[in-house]
């Protein structure tokens, strides 16, 4: 499969279910916001998530590139498994056309060098 490096490092953060979404979330670059029921998941470029956030920071993202059936079965799971194998935790996130998988950025260049043992390529 072929994969992605997403520029920049990433903080995914937690606010309330009923929270607006502030401002400071729009920007340039990849961003995600995922509300469930008991909360509000934003992940963006880590430099606009003020420090009194409750937020997870330094993350590195890559993605898959697509398209894929809809419902092919197994992307995240062939991507995931032998990184979790080497116990480095993700955090995944999918779009329509491709899953966005991000890791500590500490960790990014074993990762790669994981995906690429396994036959995946990385490309610009």
């Amino acid at each position: 499969m072929n994969l992605k490096k997403i520029d920049g490092t990433f903080a995914v953060t937690q606010l309330a279910a009923d929270a607006p979404l502030p401002d400071w979330f729009n920007g340039a670059g990849f961003m995600a916001m995922v509300k469930a029921d008991d909360e509000l998941t934003l992940v963006c470029d880590e430099t606009r998530v003020p420090e009194t956030a409750t937020a997870e920071r330094g993350w590195a993202c890559f993605r898959s590139v697509g398209p894929f059936a809809f419902d092919e079965a197994g992307i995240v799971a062939g991507l995931i498994s032998p990184i979790s194998a080497q116990n480095i935790g993700v955090f995944v996130l999918c779009t329509f056309d491709g899953e966005h998988i991000l890791c500590p950025a500490t960790h990014f260049d074993q990762v790669q060098s994981i995906l690429e043992a396994e036959g995946h390529y990385f490309v610009q």
